[in-house]
């Protein structure tokens, strides 16, 4: 039923040029920061209280969250200020501990169709591998055909080997056979793809923790990381999916994509901070590379980059 596919590069598929991680944020909010421009065309060192919260609420942001970052700030803001109150959204998440990593390290990838998820396990496996790291996929979205033959693209692409079956069959079998074999193979690193259909459904809420209970069969502890895959396009609504997979599974963490085209860059702290999770990485672009852990503190100064002047304190 299974086989394990090792894919070498073919002479027609070409390998993406690496990109410059310098301004990787300022490039995930540059649509963001030319939405706010209209409301402080010129950079000062000091913003005031209205102003900010029309910056935000421009930004996505929920006016909840809103209201909780400033309460109490006086009517002229200085960036120091604002800093502080917007890292402390993002510290309600949890820490995640990666000082020491099992073999194999097992990461399921949950999310809607068309969030992305494909193109992000790609991009995670090249970190690994880059790193010197065995990486071992999973086409578990037996769902869709055409999951299975991108993801396989990309394993071509990357030269990494994969477990895949045909459409319609059990991709909870498909788990289980994936991390037995990189059981066997001494796999460093694998990452399960799954089906991406419309959260509500019943039968893929199953599908899901049948493969959760299958995963611990094959190698108890597992799946490590449930990583859901967030569309950053569609800012704060994503959060009622986000927290629909989560009551289903127990996400782990969150993979924000597509920040590159959007002006709905604010609502990161929404979601980190209603869900209470990690966001895990942050995706711009269809590069291999263009991936990156996500750093609040770095996040926020690029944000405040496009408000304050530089002088500012």
């Amino acid at each position: 039923m299974f086989g394990i596919f090792k894919n070498k590069k073919e002479e027609n598929i070409q390998t993406p040029e690496a990109s410059n991680d310098k301004g990787f944020f300022s490039k995930a909010l540059e649509k963001t920061l030319g939405n706010i421009k209209h409301i402080v065309p010129t950079k000062k060192e000091k913003i005031a209280f209205d102003e900010i919260e029309e910056i935000l609420i421009e930004s996505d942001m929920e006016y909840e969250i809103i209201e909780k970052a400033m309460d109490g700030l006086p009517e002229m803001i200085s960036r120091a200020q604002l800093r502080h109150r917007l890292v402390m959204l993002f510290e309600h998440a949890p820490k995640i501990d990666m000082s020491t990593i099992p073999t194999p390290f097992v990461e399921l990838i949950i999310g809607v169709n068309g969030a992305g998820k494909t193109t992000t396990i790609a991009k995670l496996a090249n970190q690994y591998k880059q790193s010197g790291k065995s990486v071992l996929l999973g086409a578990g979205d037996t769902f869709r055909a055409a999951a299975i033959e991108q993801l396989t693209k990309w394993a071509q692409i990357l030269d990494i080997p994969i477990i895949k079956t045909k459409q319609g069959h059990d991709p909870s079998a498909v788990a289980f056979d994936t991390i037995s074999s990189a059981i066997a193979r001494k796999i460093d690193h694998v990452i399960i793809d799954t089906a991406g259909r419309l959260q509500t459904q019943t039968n893929l809420s199953n599908e899901l923790k049948k493969i959760v209970k299958v995963c611990s069969k094959a190698k108890e502890g597992t799946p490590h990381r449930k990583i859901m895959i967030l569309d950053g396009t569609q800012g704060n609504t994503a959060i009622a999916q986000a927290k629909a997979f989560h009551d289903m599974v127990g996400i782990d963490g969150i993979i924000v994509t597509k920040l590159d085209g959007t002006a709905k860059g604010g609502a990161l702290f929404s979601i980190s901070n209603r869900l209470e999770l990690p966001i895990f990485y942050i995706g711009i672009g269809e590069k291999q590379e263009d991936l990156v852990s996500f750093s609040p503190d770095e996040f926020v100064d690029s944000l405040l980059d496009g408000i304050f002047a530089p002088q500012s304190a």
